[in-house]
């Protein structure tokens, strides 16, 4: 980006920097902002928008230029005018002058690989062709299953303990535990997979080590899945037409597995915190006036997962939001700024029920394959954690939340919490919050409260302290009979069944019964 009033290698002396706490702090060549170095990027860009309109200037790390996309409309026209705008980094004009060295700390993100994210034109179709394929192949009732069933192992570990910090404990680790069923290395999840991802995300000292052990565990899936093919995601990469190499289908997979993982977990968290501290939105929740489908959604319209996304490059001189852009200049795409956009939403405190325009999944070629999957993980895993631990309340202020902020995404860092104990659950039940759930499924008037039962041993859940590996199956535990019923008294009807010992079954509602076969059961 060379704007001719903003350009940060002008004939200027060069100044020195302004001590921190002065009005001038993190602005840089030309007076632009390090986005970098804001301490609140919400507030920045709406001076941005204030100053410049619906695309602003601004400088990365090292003082390399860009361009913000602030303007909802200018998203979408960006996004979806691939003949304009490339993923392909290659063309970036920083980089090919030099000013983007090898170490800058962007590269992770922006610098080119063989993957659909960054291919164009044919390429980008053979690629996202494979992609959208293995997405279309994913059973959603199974998956709702797998998620209600991974939500209750989680919950097994601290519903004993009565308090919980539930970013660590849950959110980070049931994207984590789904994603690696669904690609097909169940038992590749455990603590030291979700704490690579973190770490990697988080580009510390040892985020490329991280990086290693998980290109370890694909490595080793490929492998399994050129020597023998599964129902799973990594299986229809490997054996689809279009011929994927060994390379790509690790990297995809990462690429899958990666994004699939920070922005779910950023989701979860979010829909959490707002659940918890705004006592409007979780009154509507219980009063059934917002589903939490409808919850989720709102917050992807509040604190989308992802603020920006690196990056799109203009591959012709062009114009947009009264801004001339030239060949090379990096845009950073801001689905953020862009849901709050005053043209789209004028009062951004208002609910958006029903409304799905929100920017947080992209838009155009390269919007995210696996919405759908992050959603159902986000819907069911937050609907059967309150189910749960319904009196789930926050165990500090608000104000004392703390985020890790970076231009990428907003963090959620903790939210402790605290609820009333409760024992561990079977994963194959329906998760709910009675000590000793009620089966009425075989009830009639006359027979025994459910709570007179005595339930066998092999019937109650495994100890908090020694929870099912996530990597196992999910097999039913064996049950022993039940007892026989007695008979009511009185002149009560026969029941209609093939054993005459038994009693009729009591028949749920149409809509209990389709909300059971909606989460898997």
């Amino acid at each position: 980006m060379t704007p001719e009033s903003h350009s940060p290698t002008g004939t200027d002396a060069p100044r020195l920097g302004p001590p921190p706490g002065c009005p001038a702090h993190g602005l840089g060549p030309g007076g632009l902002p390090r986005l970098h170095e804001s301490a609140d990027l919400k507030k920045l860009y709406e001076e941005l928008r204030a100053e410049h309109g619906p695309v602003a200037p601004a400088l990365l790390h090292d003082d390399v230029p860009v361009w913000v996309v602030l303007g909802h409309a200018e998203n979408l026209h960006m996004v979806r005018t691939p003949a304009q705008y490339t993923k392909d980094s290659r063309i970036w004009s920083p980089l090919r002058d030099g000013l983007v060295k090898p170490d800058h700390p962007l590269m992770p993100h922006i610098a080119w690989q063989p993957m659909c994210a960054h291919a164009e034109g044919d390429e980008h179709k053979r690629l996202r062709g494979v992609i959208d394929f293995a997405v279309s192949t994913i059973d959603f009732r199974s998956l709702r299953r797998h998620i209600n069933r991974c939500t209750q192992r989680l919950v097994n570990r601290f519903c004993e303990v009565g308090e919980a910090e539930v970013v660590s404990q849950f959110a980070e680790h049931l994207p984590m535990a789904v994603m690696c069923h669904v690609l097909g290395m169940p038992d590749e999840y455990n603590d030291r997979m979700v704490e690579a991802a973190r770490d990697m995300l988080r580009g510390t000292e040892t985020a490329i080590a991280s990086n290693e052990y998980i290109m370890g565990a694909l490595s080793r899936l490929t492998a399994r899945r050129r020597a023998e093919q599964r129902e799973d995601f990594a299986s229809h990469l490997v054996t689809h037409p279009a011929g994927l190499t060994d390379d790509e289908v690790r990297e995809h997979l990462r690429v899958v597995l990666i994004a699939a993982y920070e922005s779910t977990a950023n989701l979860l968290a979010n829909v959490l915190r707002t659940v918890l501290v705004d006592p409007r939105f979780r009154a509507q929740l219980n009063g059934g006036q917002m589903t939490v489908p409808e919850a989720v959604e709102q917050l992807l319209w509040d604190e989308p997962p992802f603020s920006t996304i690196f990056a799109y490059f203009a591959k012709q001189e062009t114009e947009l939001g009264g801004q001339r852009i030239r060949k090379g200049d990096g845009l950073l795409f801001a689905p953020a700024p862009a849901n709050v956009d005053p043209r789209v939403r004028p009062d951004p405190t208002a609910h958006m029920q029903g409304n799905r325009s929100h920017l947080a999944f992209g838009g155009g070629p390269h919007e995210c394959p696996g919405q759908d999957i992050g959603r159902a993980i986000a819907e069911i895993g937050v609907d059967a954690l309150l189910m749960r631990l319904p009196d789930l309340e926050l165990d500090v202020d608000d104000e004392d939340l703390r985020h890790a902020e970076s231009i990428a995404s907003r963090h959620l860092i903790e939210l402790p919490v605290q609820f009333m104990p409760r024992p561990p659950q079977e994963v194959t039940q329906q998760p709910n919050h009675d000590h000793q759930p009620t089966q009425r499924s075989n009830w009639y008037i006359g027979a025994p409260e459910p709570e007179q039962a005595v339930p066998s041993p092999a019937a109650r859940p495994e100890p908090a302290d020694r929870p099912e590996p996530f990597g196992h199956h999910d097999v039913p535990a064996p049950r022993a009979p039940a007892p026989p019923v007695p008979q009511p008294a009185g002149p009560v009807a026969e029941p209609t069944t093939t054993a005459a010992a038994e009693p009729a079954a009591h028949p749920a509602g149409a809509r209990q019964r389709f909300l059971r076969w909606w989460g898997g059961y």
